[in-house]
């Protein structure tokens, strides 16, 4: 659980060195991050640069201000100055670019999105093809959006029905509808742990990504002003985090327990839910078009190709060029930092 005796020893004073060292008496920097979600193990990396005290080593008070269905999205919250960076969903992010919010974004999490359609072996859906004409479950307008938006890409008509549903997978148990909106590290692991049902078999899980509606999923973003006026201090956030998630891939267990036990205390989190999540969260980290890509590291290509397309699918035509979207030398300055170790 405490792994900071990591940071004693040679290796640690290596690095230190390397990055400068940090003075007993320094002024530490204070910076807000403003999640997406509750806080549980979809932020591993987070949670183990702040257990590891990686942030502290760049001078770094990091304060982590949670989500969920009754926060503020992040891109609110950045843009009134309550955080300096946000965890951003890809359309929110460019609806909020769109409305005037000069953000930039930094890196991203997860370049394979979690995002699909739970489904029962009675009724599979497998494809895009396999949605039209069927009553499906769905959260809100930005599940709706993903929905219409792949079966535009797949040149289908959107013809489908819409049924509310919460964030439990129990509707499509009791047959409600013959698909559910939901995330294959969540209530897909629901189904598994809590129902023993098997994956595959009694249930499938087809990703939004699968079926050609590509984005990054906890995007990570500024205002583009504090990234001018803060560049030194935005990088060694990044290369805190980025340290926070090689780490994780280390060890599924670790960053679930400090979910669990720590960081979400008090949500009632499940440790074997945690740690199969941070399990199949390990593949979500690598964009599959680019494997070798380093951690975090958005991609040009992906973004101007596919997730545009997924933008323009859902009625966004007007996008804003790729590179005063995104900085992508952020990331690389990182892993440069990060190769001097």
């Amino acid at each position: 659980m405490h792994r900071r005796t990591l940071l004693q020893g040679a290796g640690a004073a290596a690095f230190a060195g390397s990055m400068g060292p940090i003075s007993a008496h320094a002024q530490m920097t204070t910076v807000r991050v403003a999640l997406g979600w509750i806080n549980n193990v979809e932020y591993a990396g987070m949670w183990l640069a702040l257990e590891n005290g990686y942030f502290k080593e760049e001078g770094l008070e990091v304060k982590t201000l949670p989500g969920g269905p009754n926060a503020p999205p992040p891109p609110v919250t950045v843009a009134s100055g309550g955080a300096e960076f946000g965890f951003g969903t890809w359309l929110p992010y460019l609806d909020a670019v769109a409305r005037g919010n000069d953000f930039v974004l930094l890196a991203g999490t997860f370049p394979v999105s979690p995002l699909g359609i739970l489904s029962l072996a009675a009724k599979p859906i497998r494809s895009a093809a396999d949605m039209v004409g069927k009553k499906i479950l769905a959260q809100g307008p930005n599940e709706r959006t993903a929905i219409d938006a792949t079966l535009a890409l797949n040149k289908l008509p959107k013809t489908w029905e819409f049924v509310p549903a919460g964030f439990s997978p129990e509707p499509l148990l009791s047959k409600a509808g013959d698909g559910y909106t939901a995330y294959g590290t969540n209530q897909a692991v629901t189904l598994e742990l809590k129902m023993n049902m098997v994956r595959d078999k009694d249930f499938f899980f087809t990703s939004f990504d699968s079926m050609g509606f590509k984005s990054y999923a906890n995007l990570v973003f500024c205002t583009r002003a504090y990234l001018q006026a803060n560049r030194p201090t935005v990088v060694k956030f990044l290369r805190g985090l980025t340290r926070g998630w090689i780490e994780d891939l280390k060890d599924p267990a670790v960053a679930a327990r400090l979910a669990v036990s720590k960081y979400g205390a008090d949500l009632g989190l499940d440790l074997k839910q945690q740690t199969r999540q941070n399990e199949l969260q390990f593949a979500m980290l690598k964009n599959p078009a680019k494997p070798d890509q380093p951690l975090l590291v958005l991609d040009r290509d992906t973004i101007a190709g596919p997730m545009y397309d997924a933008a323009r699918a859902s009625g966004r035509d007007k996008l804003p060029d790729v590179d005063k979207l995104a900085d992508f030398s952020v990331m690389q300055e990182v892993h440069d930092s990060l190769k001097k170790k």
